[in-house]
This record gives C-alpha cells, sequence and structure tokens, in this order.
C-alpha cells in the first residue's frame, strides 16, 4: 500500500482511520471543496491546506513512501492519527488525477519531510551501530 506511484483506493483509504466516525468525517472531506493548493511528489509526499472553522486552513502532509507505513502530519487540534483531514486529503488523492496534481511541496510540507526522514535515517543508524556493539564482546 506505501508504493510510490500507485494511487491507493478509497477502501484503503479508509482502512486507516482509527474509528467509524473519523471514517465518516474524512469522507465528506474528500471532496475537493475544502482543499487549496493540494499537491503530490514522486517522492511519497501528499499536502493541502483544509479550510476549517478558523481562519487559517489546516496544513496537512502525509507521507505514503515509508516501508513502516504512511506517517500523517495536520495543523489541527485532533489526537486521531490519521485525522479526519489527512483522511479526505488521502481520499481526495486516491480519486481522480487532477484533484491533487504532481508538482513541488511548500516549505511547511518539506520541513516536516526533512525532519521526518532524517530522524528515520538517525534511528536506522543507531540500530545498526547498536547491534555491532552488541555483537562486540570487548565493547
Amino acid at each position: 500500500m506505501t508504493q510510490q506511484g500507485v494511487r491507493w483506493t478509497a477502501d484503503q483509504v479508509l482502512a486507516l482511520a482509527p474509528d467509524a466516525a473519523s471514517r465518516k468525517a474524512g469522507s465528506k472531506l474528500g471532496a475537493a471543496g475544502p482543499w487549496s493548493e493540494a499537491g503530490s511528489s514522486d517522492e511519497g509526499t501528499v499536502w493541502g491546506l483544509c479550510k476549517g472553522s478558523g481562519s487559517k486552513p489546516y496544513q496537512t502532509v502525509i507521507d505514503i513512501a515509508d516501508t513502516a507505513g504512511p506517517a500523517y502530519k495536520c495543523s489541527c487540534p485532533s489526537r486521531k492519527f490519521p485525522c479526519k483531514h489527512a483522511l479526505g486529503l488521502l481520499l481526495l488523492w486516491a480519486g481522480e488525477d487532477s484533484a491533487v496534481p504532481p508538482g513541488q511541496a511548500p516549505g511547511w510540507a518539506e520541513e516536516w519531510l526533512a525532519g521526518r526522514r532524517k530522524r528515520t535515517e538517525e534511528k536506522r543508524a543507531a540500530g545498526a551501530s547498536g547491534s555491532q556493539t552488541a555483537a562486540d564482546p570487548e565493547a
């Protein structure tokens, strides 16, 4: 489900929802209406701005390229992962190609993604050096 370049189905997206209420709310946001500046990259990132009840839209970004599964970041106050905005954006992306066109991620999305990938690499490096140390009886 995390293959780059392969659009997901609505069923695959909705299977990520933490509960039925999130599935329902995410489905309502799966249309272009509340979204602006939505886009996706070949590297496996989907982003967009979702109009909410406040004056500033929610910044939503999803990393779908991670082999451990998708990761989500949204500026909304929800404690659910993924939140309804992430589900809605993924549904929009899974739908028609023109709704979430390919492009260059905005700065706020790039910043989160760079930090996330750096932390992942640091964990991977720490795990590799930790396993080498454990194998050395003199260490």
